[in-house]
């Protein structure tokens, strides 16, 4: 089995999507569980968990419902507002369904480096543990040392690290983001998705050695037990190909034992964010 821990669906417009600009034109249209069954099937891909792509309740309900119409989509990573005096009601009503997994927010647009240290933010958190709910960071690396902080203070808090906090690649410069994710990987609670790359390199002159470096590093820090994989369709296909995306770690992970390819590839994913084969 193989699962892609990390893509987004929409229905789109130009007001709630206003960061797709010309230079990406291809994302402005719906991205739909139809579109992506299609590409799942050649890739041989058996799930995925659906990502929030806008800071809405009603898109969190919106993937919840097309969850249970799509039994291929494992789980449902949405957002809920972790500074909100009334945290707990939204977490109450999205965790009586089964697929609601964990939770993410958009760290990275923030203005503030250290969001994520504010004590209403804080107090989300020790929420979701409370629900026995996942976090995503979705961030830059210069957000990784906040990061490593954060997930120090709540240790027994399941965190993944999105897109391996999106490092340089297309200028191929790698520290301190290697420092910093060996630092952010000493936390034993924090898992890494290998997602989003491709976006970060020559969209249209990358190769596969462009990413060995950083790939390297997060194997290093994280080890076979801490990664899973994921696309990030469709903001991947300003790029590549789903068929292609997909195929860097998987022939990455070919240096690898049985084994510890079906931990990468699925078991992983399902560990953290335990969902239900």
């Amino acid at each position: 089995m193989k699962i892609d821990a990390h893509q987004h669906f929409w229905q789109y417009n130009p007001d709630e999507y206003g960061w797709i600009d010309e230079s990406i034109s291809v994302l402005k249209k719906d991205h739909l569980p139809d579109d992506l069954a299609i590409l799942l099937q050649a890739a041989g891909i058996d799930g995925t968990i659906a990502v929030q792509a806008r800071q809405s309740h009603e898109e969190t309900r919106w993937l919840l419902r097309l969850a249970k119409e799509y039994p291929f989509i494992r789980g449902v990573v949405g957002w809920v507002d972790l500074c909100s005096p009334i945290v707990i009601d939204q977490l109450e009503e999205f965790s009586h369904d089964p697929k609601f997994l964990g939770v993410r927010h958009m760290l990275q647009d923030e203005p503030e480096d250290t969001f994520m240290l504010r004590p209403c933010f804080l107090y989300g958190i020790e929420m979701l543990q409370y629900f026995d709910l996942t976090y995503d960071f979705v961030i830059f690396p210069k957000h990784l040392p906040v990061a490593a902080n954060l997930a120090a203070l709540f240790p027994e808090q399941p965190f993944v690290l999105d897109h391996i906090a999106k490092p340089f690649i297309k200028d191929q410069k790698i520290t301190p983001w290697d420092i910093h994710i060996q630092k952010l990987a000493a936390c034993k609670n924090v898992y890494c998705k290998i997602s989003g790359i491709v976006t970060e390199a020559d969209r249209q002159h990358w190769t596969m050695e462009d990413f060995i470096p950083y790939l390297d590093v997060v194997f290093d820090s994280f080890g076979t037990e801490r990664i899973m994989i994921g696309s990030d369709w469709p903001v991947c296909t300003v790029a590549a190909s789903y068929f292609d995306v997909m195929q860097i770690p998987l022939n990455y992970i070919k240096q690898f034992s049985e084994k510890e390819q079906r931990d990468i590839c699925c078991e992983n994913a399902r560990r953290f964010y335990r969902f239900e084969k």
